[in-house]
């Protein structure tokens, strides 16, 4: 199975705010090898972003965001994938932003985004949006953690 990670998984990760979904969040990301997860290249950017709001230094949130670009599948926005993003946008009432990393999950053809950003079991184009945190994870999201 193919992952797509959005901004939030990355930032609990790194500690931010909540010890209990920084715990989940890198639990999925240790018992999965790293070759199976893609992001958008907007991510590491939201991250540093989020980083350095928390007061994180500058340098030390480009060496983070530098990590998590070098350690997992990058997709880039091109064109095409603006253009998907766009009509994604428009017809399901999503955030560009939120249209980007799922069209970038499409890209890379994945079978899940792990996101809190959409709603729960949300489907569109092959793939499913899990949100890991939920009370009650997703079937998916529960077989991930099984593995």
């Amino acid at each position: 199975m193919s992952i797509a990670l959005d901004t939030n998984i990355i930032v609990y990760a790194e500690g931010v705010d909540d010890p209990v979904r920084q715990a989940r969040a890198l639990r999925i990301l240790n018992s999965v090898p790293r070759d199976r997860f893609s992001i958008s290249i907007q991510v590491p950017g939201e991250l540093f972003n989020v980083l350095v709001r928390r007061g994180i230094p500058r340098a030390q949130a480009k060496e983070r965001a530098q990590f998590w670009k070098q350690t997992l599948h990058v997709v880039q926005t091109t064109q095409s994938l603006m253009d998907v993003a766009l009509d994604l946008a428009a017809h399901h009432r999503l955030t560009i932003w939120d249209a980007i990393v799922l069209s970038a999950a499409a890209e890379a053809r994945c079978d899940m985004l792990l996101s809190e950003d959409f709603q729960d079991g949300f489907a569109w184009n092959g793939i499913t949006v899990c949100n890991p945190f939920a009370a009650k994870p997703h079937r998916l999201v529960a077989d991930l953690l099984r593995e």
